[in-house]
């Protein structure tokens, strides 16, 4: 039988639950992995949860794996722009032919248990079922799992991870996951497994409390961010940073990162720290580690896709997100004015989030994205409105337009000596900033 295409494989996957809807049970990817020879134990695995970082950290847990010689599979969620960015091999997304034949190698399986069930698999379920055939049939030396939402009852928790990575934990889903940062954890600390290395970000202190109550249950090994590890130097510098490193092994310093922000810095000693207990405990090779971060890049984190004026896209979609976006930019670039195109999610905290970026953006757009769940652009400048005042607010349905707009008032004579210092940043969504890139990055370099 012929595979079908990449658009047939696509349309077959989002015609599944939407990964915004959860019904929590693992019964479901527990049988399809069954099925499948369970894959997911036939290489060691790296899990990443927490509320933002975790991107970012598994992109550079990654680098440095790939440094020490290992091959590599990421699964990664959400995707920017298509889904096979979710799906990496040894650094690098899945082709569209791979993919497809990925999704064939799973999907006679798949239908079996949409059988035998009383809920079909949804669509992340599946993505998970073909991440871990796809490391298995590489085969992979060591896999770098991102969990799509929450942990205990996240689809990509049927593994069982030797390192357990959470970065900082704030309230995001709270329909989902508790409207409390201490309530979160709970649910993000189920990924941590009996006997495993776990490394912790600072945390709220109700947060940290419910983590450090799940490594004392299971009989696991904690390592804290600000006791074990952390950044002890910090430079920013031309496209990036310099940094100096405080591992759990060792001390690595002069390495530097070429993303923009302490959040980032952060995540770099995560990643550093989980990499270091994957492999024993000793210290790395000073050399690959400054190599394998100066390689690192993470698409939608404050990537500069256009200059003169610069625009600036960033994934931030909750409000720990945008107030370290805003901090970073304001660190790493000196726009004047700053001009803010804004879509976001109508089930977010768009208050919040404006109210973040407010204080360093001259101007707002107010725009949206093409999905279902978008906040109508008319409805988030109504919000924006009571926050930056009548005259900063601007509305353009569409992106292309919005982006248009912005780079207008970026390039406007009435910010007189900052005339030609002027940049946009695009935010408010993941899947605004996918669509901001389709229109402004070119192809071959998407990736």
């Amino acid at each position: 039988m012929t595979n079908p295409t990449y658009v047939e494989v696509e349309r077959a996957l989002l015609a599944r639950w939407p990964e915004s809807k959860l019904e929590p049970s693992l019964d479901r990817i527990r049988a399809l992995c069954r099925l499948m020879g369970d894959p997911q134990t036939a290489y060691p695995v790296i899990q990443l949860t927490g509320t933002n970082g975790k991107t970012s950290t598994g992109r550079m847990i990654d680098a440095l794996l790939r440094g020490l010689g290992l091959r590599t599979g990421r699964f990664t969620s959400p995707h920017l722009v298509s889904m096979t960015e979710r799906i990496s091999i040894d650094g690098e997304p899945l082709s569209e032919e791979l993919f497809v034949e990925a999704y064939a190698d799973v999907a006679a399986y798949a239908q079996v248990v949409d059988d035998s069930q009383p809920i079909p698999l949804s669509y992340f379920e599946l993505m998970v079922g073909i991440a871990y055939q796809a490391f298995a049939d590489a085969p992979v030396d060591a896999a770098v799992v991102e969990v799509g939402m929450g942990g205990t009852w996240d689809a990509t928790n049927v593994v069982d991870a030797s390192v357990a990575v959470i970065t900082p934990v704030d309230v995001d889903h709270s329909r989902y996951l508790g409207d409390t940062p201490g309530a979160i954890a709970v649910e993000k600390a189920g990924i941590i497994k009996p006997g495993a290395q776990v490394v912790v970000a600072r945390q709220p202190e109700d947060a940290a409390a419910e983590i450090f109550a799940r490594v004392n249950e299971v009989g696991a090994t904690l390592h804290r961010e600000g006791v074990d590890f952390g950044i002890t130097e910090r430079t920013p510098a031309l496209a990036g940073q310099m940094l100096t490193i405080q591992g759990i092994g060792a001390t690595y310093d002069e390495v530097f990162l070429p993303l923009f922000g302490a959040h980032q810095a952060d995540n770099a000693a995560y990643a550093l720290a989980a990499v270091e207990v994957f492999t024993g405990g000793k210290e790395l090779d000073v050399q690959i580690v400054r190599d394998a971060f100066a390689e690192v890049t993470s698409p939608g984190r404050l990537e500069v896709v256009r200059r003169s004026p610069a625009v600036v896209l960033d994934a931030a979609h909750n409000p720990a997100g945008a107030r370290a976006a805003a901090e970073a930019i304001q660190e790493a670039f000196s726009f004047t004015p700053l001009i803010g195109v804004v879509g976001v999610m109508a089930d977010k905290e768009v208050d919040e989030i404006l109210q973040a970026f407010e204080p360093v953006m001259a101007e707002i757009v107010c725009t949206q994205n093409a999905t279902d769940r978008a906040m109508p652009a008319a409805e988030l400048a109504d919000v924006a409105e009571g926050i930056f005042g009548n005259d900063r607010v601007h509305v353009a349905k569409a992106l292309p337009d919005a982006i248009e707009k912005a780079v207008s008032l970026a390039e406007s004579e009435r910010y007189g000596e900052g005339v030609g210092s002027g940049g946009v940043l695009v935010t408010g969504s993941v899947v605004t900033v996918g669509e901001a890139r389709v229109l402004l990055v070119p192809k071959e370099s998407k990736s």
